[in-house]
């Protein structure tokens, strides 16, 4: 039972990282200049770091989830 916790916490957290990534890489491409004061750099990139973080996680979550239900699908039948 506690194999299956571990196995649980470690792709949880490599999906909740590679989902991080794959946002921030996303995000980079996206002109964000026009949304920005000027001299606000510093404000624009934790900005940007917290949605990346808010939209790998919900996607990530989102990943895991169906995971779950695909695996819980043997009971139907």
């Amino acid at each position: 039972m506690d194999q299956y916790f571990a196995e649980e916490a470690i792709l949880s957290m490599t999906s909740h990282l590679i989902f991080i990534v794959i946002t921030w890489r996303v995000l980079l491409a996206v002109n964000f200049d026009a949304f920005f004061r000027k001299n606000k750099v510093f404000e624009a990139r934790v900005l940007l770091i917290f949605i990346t973080i808010a939209l790998g996680t919900t996607v990530s979550n989102f990943f895991l989830d169906f995971i779950g239900w695909s695996n819980s699908l043997v009971y139907l039948f």
